[in-house]
Formats: structure tokens, sequence, C-alpha cells
């Protein structure tokens, strides 16, 4: 079995400054295929696009849904394109190779009664208070989970209501935050400095004192779900896209939206989001000039 080239390695984290979860996906994806060589006695350097077609149709036949085929073949394309830069190949063998096709599922959306109806509740413990802070930053400035549990308390400026976060790649960008985030925020500030040591930069604290942990803050979502026996699950991402979605019915500014939730390509905000079709028809009616309903005659304009 090949192993994966160590300058490509050193490529993804200091080049590129992926983060270490998005270098593990990668190698598994490699090392995916290159089982499949090695079972096939093919090296990867000598990969044909035929080959990539057919490594594709095997995780098809094997009951792979076509997204994970997609990440996987681009997965093999930023490879390639690195070992083309490198003159180590004359061409990328997975570049025009397509996924099989595959319906998105938009994931559910909270409304905005039932955040209000949660987050718009007194608090009892410190933890609740920290809860409620967590929530209402993930729902203001629509962060992901890693962005929440990496921000500093200096990442915050308590002046201008914005928040410094590190998104995917090490792509930094600022985002505003609501007045209610800043309320639940000043709220938790207080409780956490009687909690920690100078040491700890972190906002956001563990029962030890300590940066949380993203699945200890998956675990607190759950816990509110429960508590306000929500139907729908609450999760961090729920919360995420809950708000891209809000934003974007309230201000249909695409743009604005990608730049918020710190996507480098549009056409990602344009799968993430989705608008309420009766609200986008009504806007139609409303707007486009061919698309006004007529008035309906009058007995007045019958006689005249």
């Amino acid at each position: 079995m090949s192993v994966i080239p160590d300058e490509y390695l050193r490529y993804l984290k200091t080049e590129k400054r992926y983060a270490v979860l998005t270098v593990n996906a990668y190698c598994i994806d490699l090392n995916e295929f290159f089982n499949w060589l090695a079972e096939r006695r093919i090296d990867y350097i000598k990969v044909q696009p035929d080959q990539v077609r057919q490594w594709s149709a095997h995780l098809h036949r094997g009951g792979l849904d076509g997204r994970s085929i997609q990440r996987k073949l681009s997965s093999l394309r930023r490879f390639y394109h690195f070992l083309l830069r490198e003159h180590q190949v004359k061409f990328n063998p997975a570049i025009d190779i397509r996924a099989p096709r595959f319906t998105l599922k938009l994931p559910a959306t909270l409304t905005v009664d039932t955040i209000n109806n949660f987050l718009d509740v007194p608090s009892h413990s410190w933890l609740e208070t920290r809860d409620l802070a967590m929530m209402e930053l993930f729902y203001s400035s629509g962060l992901r989970l890693s962005e929440l549990v990496s921000v500093n308390v200096q990442d915050i400026d308590w002046y201008t209501h914005q928040v410094k976060v590190l998104g995917k790649g090490s792509k930094e960008r600022i985002v505003p935050i609501g007045s209610k985030a800043m309320l639940a925020l000043e709220k938790w500030l207080p409780l956490r400095l009687g909690l920690v040591d100078e040491t700890e930069d972190a906002l956001f604290l563990s029962q030890r004192a300590k940066r949380i942990n993203p699945r200890t803050v998956q675990v607190r979502l759950k816990v509110w779900q429960k508590k306000h026996t929500l139907t729908q699950r609450l999760h961090p991402h729920k919360l995420r896209h809950s708000f891209a979605s809000h934003i974007l019915e309230s201000s249909g500014d695409l743009r604005a939206v990608q730049e918020l939730l710190g996507h480098s390509n549009i056409i990602t905000t344009q799968i993430y989001t989705h608008l309420d079709y009766q609200s986008l028809a009504q806007a139609y009616d409303n707007a486009h000039p061919r698309a006004r309903k007529r008035r309906e005659p009058t007995d007045t304009d019958s006689s005249s």
C-alpha cells in the first residue's frame, strides 16, 4: 500500500493551514483510495481518469451516497493538484470526474418563535447563564461549533459588539454580535471571572474551569432540548443554519450571508441556506411588474 507523502501533509498543515480534523479527513480518503489501488497493483503516480471513475463506481456500489463520494473525489483532486504542482504527475486524473447525482437534504431550521421561547428564559445557575450565552452567540453570529469553543475573551470587542473568530482553513473573520447576545455575555462574564484563573483565555468554560469541549456543548444543547420539550433536535449546526436562513429571509442579501458564515464560495451558501417558497412567491408577486395580479373589474368599471 502507498503511503501519503510527507511533503503533502506538510503542505496541508503549513501552507494551507488546515485544521487537524480536516487533514485527518483528507488522509482517510486518500488511504481508502490507496488501498483500492494496492488491490489492483496500481501506482498512484500512474493513475488514469478511468481508474478514478471505477473507484467512484466501486464506492457507489458499496452503498456510499453521492455527497460522500463527491467529498472523496474532492480529496483526490486536491492531492493530484499538489502532485501536478510539484511536477510528479503530468495531469490531474480526478479533475473531470463527477460523483453520482444526489439530492441535497436541507437541514431543518428553528422558527424565530421557537428560538425566542427557549432563549428568553431566566437563568438559575452559572451553568444555565453560560449555556444561554453560548446559544445566543451561536444564533446571533452564526458561528460553527469549532469557532465558538475557540473564542477567547479578548476576541470580543465590547465597544463595537463584534467577535473575531478563526474559521476553516484558519481564516479569520469578524462578525457582529446582536444586542441580546451581548447582554447574555455581559451576564456570563462576571461568573466566568469567579471560576477561572488568569492563565485561561477561553470565553466559555467547562465545570473544571477549562476551555469547554465541543462534545460538552452538544450535550448541553440536548439538555435544553429536553428541558423545553422541543420536537426538533437542538444542535449547533441547527442554530447556525437558523441564523443564516432568518437573515436571508429578511434581507435577501446572499453575499452578506456568505461573509457572515465565512464561506469561501457563494455556491456553498446557496446550498446551505434556503428561503420559504411562499415568502419568495409573495415577494415575486409584489415586486415583478408582470407578475402582479390584475385588479378585478368593478361595477363602476363595467358601467363606464
